[in-house]
């Protein structure tokens, strides 16, 4: 009989009562950890639906059968403070926040990585689709091998000494790879679908959830040509790209979708256009990014790099300089991305840089 190896290291994995997350404590359980199950308790505001307790049933059956002990970190208050508060106060400003990357952050692995530290853990795991690889003197952060599922953009503001605590068990894994696992391992939610939408709303529309917290202000809709042809109940619901939410009353026969490609918030008019590039507001071949992160290198001038604007989105070509002294909110120094092609971009995105498939990192769009 094969002998049972033991790695004498303790992991925390944050089990969400979902596939990924299980299979991946099943995994490092095989390795040889001794592995612990924690549900992280998160806020939920009260007008809507909460399945929280089903979902950590679910993560405790997980560890009930690989027989694990299960903790439950309450980090609701962090929760509501770093993410939730901080995607209102950004769309009130007229910018568009990305909360699943504040989740990571200041969540996954800020509050629980620092409390499971505190209480013994060499490590802590996640469900995510990524990698990290351990080069000469430093931690880089690879895609996921499944492109379909690669979450590494939201993972830009990882550190070094973060990466070092951090591991990925299924970022190596094809999603039906992993749903092979789970059936494997006999895990007790291999059937159960993935969840879908913003970190703590699910599916529910964001324009519904904003609007108990932002007074709803009907303004215009111009075209490119200045032209009115509808209104809107608010500017700051808007993010550019997206064609539904505003309505149209100068209507032809022959007319296409509407796009949002540009925002005045101090006036509250909502720019569209049948041409989804066209943007009326920022000239974006060169973006300035704030708030920046390198995760083990800076990039170089003459270097041709990719960029992502939105979660699975096409990665686009480009170039980074450094063009500024450390300011904006975190102190951070400025850099500009300048692409081949102009991208329609809101400030308050997170543009997130890679050297093929390495993230090197990123910073959120002045």
């Amino acid at each position: 009989m094969k002998k049972k190896i033991k790695i004498n290291k303790t992991v925390f994995v944050a089990m969400s009562g979902g596939v990924d997350s299980s299979v991946s404590a099943a995994l490092l359980q095989k390795q040889g950890y001794e592995v612990v199950g924690v549900f992280i308790r998160t806020w939920h505001p009260d007008f809507l639906p909460c399945n929280e307790e089903e979902e950590r049933r679910d993560a405790m059956r997980v560890a009930v059968s690989l027989d694990i002990p299960f903790l439950t970190f309450d980090l609701e208050d962090v929760y509501k403070k770093e993410v939730a508060d901080y995607m209102i106060s950004e769309y009130k400003a007229g910018r568009t926040p990305n909360p699943d990357v504040m989740c990571n952050k200041e969540v996954k692995f800020g509050a629980f990585l620092k409390k499971a530290i505190s209480m013994g853990a060499d490590y802590v795991a996640t469900g995510h689709y990524a990698q990290k690889k351990l080069t000469a003197d430093s931690f880089q952060l690879i895609a996921g091998l499944d492109s379909s599922k690669d979450q590494v953009y939201f993972l830009w503001t990882l550190k070094q000494e973060q990466l070092s605590k951090i591991l990925f068990p299924v970022g190596h894994l094809n999603k039906t790879e992993v749903r092979k696992l789970a059936k494997k391992f006999k895990l007790p939610v291999a059937e159960k679908k993935d969840s879908q939408g913003i970190c703590f709303l699910g599916t529910v529309d964001l324009k519904d959830f904003l609007k108990h917290y932002i007074k709803e202000k009907k303004g215009k809709v111009l075209n490119e040509k200045g032209e009115e042809v509808g209104f809107h109940d608010g500017v700051v619901f808007y993010t550019l790209g997206e064609r539904h939410g505003f309505t149209i009353t100068k209507k032809t026969e022959h007319d296409k979708p509407y796009y949002v490609v540009g925002k005045d918030v101090k006036k509250n008019i909502l720019y569209v256009s049948q041409d989804k590039n066209i943007s009326l507001i920022r000239a974006n071949r060169r973006i300035v990014l704030d708030d920046v992160n390198w995760i083990n290198q800076t990039p170089k001038e003459n270097k041709n790099y990719t960029a992502q604007i939105r979660y699975h989105g096409e990665l686009l070509p480009c170039k980074v300089i450094y063009t500024g002294e450390p300011c904006g909110t975190q102190g951070s120094p400025v850099w500009e991305v300048i692409f081949k092609e102009p991208v329609l971009v809101a400030s308050g995105q997170s543009c997130v840089i890679y050297d093929k498939d390495i993230c090197l990192g990123g910073g959120v769009i002045v």
